[in-house]
């Protein structure tokens, strides 16, 4: 333990019960009560409290008590979990700390990072026990909003543009929301903050590259000020990354140190609005962030989840049966037609253009922010230009295959006739299926 600070082990009960185990770190002397705060982590299951150990310890330098606390695995996967349930436990650590000795239990606020952004504002719209909100690194907008902002960045950051991010990354995303794969992805935090009567603190470094620090501040300022709280103050800080920690690689790793002058922005800032000095609407303009963030509503019913995968069962049937029975006729030694050619182009160009797909968009969600994409040209990596050539064949050969029917269909059998009918079908629903994954657009 640094020298001048003192710890205390705490425990309390969290949501449904659930212990949970903390740290409590302040001042070793003090002539009066101090203000108290407690530390909301970022996203994963059962983050130590260490994770938070220099912020705490920072703080606690400025004469704050500060509560770290390991964050919950119970009811928290990458499938599940509940911003309710994570507000629920940080209001019990603000009860905790409230209880401790030597603080001041009318001056105990919250603190959120990253995800804690969207946890702290709402347990303080819960409880007037809570005196005070900072955010740091968060977010005013959708989590599936900011998420895909984070992951098309990572992609532009490596020379990728167009329908790949455009439609590709964003359809995508909305779809694992749909699947219910995306927990809390329309989490109105705007209708959270709107409640929040407490003064906030909003900070962002410069270099955040997780959370849009040019588009939040704004909407942040607009959601308060909707529930008529004009007391919010927000900073920003040349070069630091989504912690506000400095960044030796312009916000890609984080540095061990905090951004110089953070902690005793936080600490004087805590010690105005817990003596009743109140910010009246301090928000400087925001960093410039290097590109845009993109709304992603609820998919509309033609959209839906259960829309793609009726597309994707129709696909895999037209596309795998006509060629299957192609083998059979090749086998049993029948004559191959002219449409014969180009359907069997079709099926196989459509099939391989529907499966690669999914298993591209799929692996680079899996990258997260580190993808490789591969090879990009013009801004469009190599796999997605072979995709967008697939659609393009399939497209050409659905027209093809549709003309020389109508030209061979005296020739034809029936079974020939209801092979080719599913086949055109499946084709005639590829191409506005392939649009809107973005195959057919530049």
């Amino acid at each position: 333990m640094p020298p001048g600070l003192s710890s205390t082990d705490v425990s309390f009960k969290g949501f449904g019960g659930l212990t949970l185990h903390g740290t409590m770190l302040a001042p070793q002397k003090a002539s009066r009560p101090r203000p108290g705060v407690v530390l909301v982590t970022g996203s994963g299951s059962g983050v130590p409290r260490e994770h938070l150990l220099t912020e705490a310890v920072e703080f606690a330098r400025q004469g704050l008590a500060v509560l770290i606390y390991d964050k919950r695995s119970v009811g928290y996967t990458r499938f599940r979990r509940s911003y309710s349930e994570l507000a629920d436990d940080a209001l019990a650590a603000v009860r905790a700390l409230r209880a401790q000795p030597g603080v001041d239990p009318a001056k105990v606020g919250l603190w959120g990072l990253s995800e804690g952004g969207w946890v702290a504002p709402l347990a303080a719209s819960r409880s007037d026990d809570v005196a005070f909100v900072i955010v740091v690194g968060g977010n005013a907008m959708t989590p599936i909003r900011q998420q895909l902002w984070n992951e098309t960045s990572a992609l532009r950051r490596v020379g990728v543009s167009g329908s790949l991010i455009d439609q590709g990354k964003r359809n995508f995303a909305r779809l694992g929301a749909d699947a219910g794969l995306f927990a809390e992805a329309h989490f109105d935090a705007q209708a959270v903050l709107r409640r929040v009567r407490q003064p906030l603190l909003g900070v962002w470094g410069s270099r955040d590259l997780q959370t849009p620090p040019g588009d939040n501040p704004p909407l942040f300022a607009r959601a308060l000020e909707r529930g008529g709280n004009t007391h919010y103050t927000f900073r920003f800080f040349a070069g630091a990354d989504h912690a506000a920690h400095v960044s030796p690689d312009g916000g890609v790793t984080r540095g061990a140190a905090l951004a110089p002058g953070y902690a005793e922005l936080v600490g004087s800032w805590v010690r105005d609005v817990t003596s009743g000095r109140l910010p009246n609407a301090d928000a400087p303009t925001p960093p410039e962030q290097d590109h845009p963030s993109t709304p992603a509503p609820p998919s509309a019913w033609w959209e839906s989840a259960w829309m793609q995968l009726a597309a994707f069962v129709l696909f895999v049937v037209a596309f795998t049966a006509y060629p299957l029975v192609a083998v059979v006729r090749r086998v049993r030694r029948r004559k191959v037609t002219l449409v014969g050619r180009w359907a069997r182009l079709l099926a196989g160009t459509g099939f391989l253009a529907v499966i690669g797909l999914f298993f591209y968009l799929f692996y680079l969600m899996a990258a997260g922010r580190s993808p490789d994409p591969g090879s990009v040209i013009a801004g469009r990596p190599l796999p997605w230009l072979a995709l967008q050539g697939l659609a393009v064949a399939a497209t050409v050969s659905c027209v093809a295959t549709t003309v020389t029917w109508r030209r061979a269909a005296a020739t034809l059998s029936r079974g020939e006739h209801a092979r080719l009918a599913l086949l055109v079908i499946a084709g005639a629903v590829f191409v506005p299926w392939a649009l809107y994954w973005g195959l057919l657009l530049p």
